[in-house]
């Protein structure tokens, strides 16, 4: 790794294909890493205090097989408001998310995870363009931690496509291993990351045992049947993510 700046890296991957990513607002290492470790309680579980949300562009690297710039940043509430809005009454998208209403209750949705510690609300765009819905949120302190034995650093992700332009495989070779980056790079303490789809989403499940992640079991919450995976760090670190398995100028 050439380090550039204080804040920007080049990773050079195996064959020599350059990838420029950019962590703004960071130390070397991450955000989440810098930010001092201290143990609070909520809701009767133990914890490190977690980080401020950063604000604005968090991750950025460019994409050969589109020919095109995915960046993460952070939610803006009034900037996204009109496709949070579009995407979360898309047929495609309340079939998972059950989240169709009406303008203030996505203005009421998109406060509370701004407010929320433990959640990194995020859009992902391509080439400045939003296209997608994605959060990250601490395991240790969410619904999910009875469910498996989740580390202090574990991560978690929900995710959304809301453009129909920016669905299929050669797109979610571009954000997923993208958004599995960022967050091993965000804090290397983070040993896991930790999914439940619908254990209906078997499209979602595919793409996510593609990318490293392990089947583990179902379980219930009280709203879904859900799936647990888990991607372990030493597994992702092991892989070539980045790389695009679909890349169509890449050898079969």
């Amino acid at each position: 790794m050439q380090e550039s700046s204080n804040s920007e890296h080049l990773f050079t991957l195996d064959g020599g294909e350059s990838i420029h990513t950019l962590l703004q607002g960071t130390l070397p290492g991450g955000h989440s890493a810098a930010y001092p470790l201290a143990y609070v309680m909520s809701n009767g579980t133990r914890h490190p205090r977690r980080p401020p949300q950063p604000a604005g562009t968090v991750y950025r690297r460019f994409i050969p097989w589109l020919g095109q710039t995915l960046s993460l940043r952070t939610l803006d509430a009034e900037a996204d408001l009109p496709a949070f809005h579009a995407w979360m009454n898309h047929p495609r998208v309340a079939r998972f998310w059950e989240e169709q209403g009406d303008l203030a209750k996505h203005r009421a949705f998109i406060a509370n995870a701004l407010a929320d510690p433990h959640v990194h609300p995020l859009v992902g765009c391509l080439d400045g363009q939003p296209f997608a819905y994605f959060e990250a949120y601490w395991a240790k302190e969410d619904r999910i931690a009875p469910f498996y034995p989740a580390g202090d650093h574990d991560r978690g992700i929900h995710m959304l496509v809301g453009e129909d332009w920016a669905r299929g495989p050669q797109f979610v070779a571009a954000w997923l291993p993208s958004l599995l980056h960022y967050l091993m790079l965000d804090d290397p303490r983070t040993q896991a990351v930790v999914c439940e789809p619908r254990a209906d989403n078997q499209r979602m499940i595919g793409y996510l045992q593609q990318y490293g992640f392990a089947y583990l079991r179902q379980f219930d919450f009280p709203h879904k049947r859900a799936a647990l995976l888990v991607l372990e760090r030493e597994v992702h670190a092991q892989g070539r993510w980045l790389q695009g398995l679909h890349d169509p100028a890449a050898p079969a």
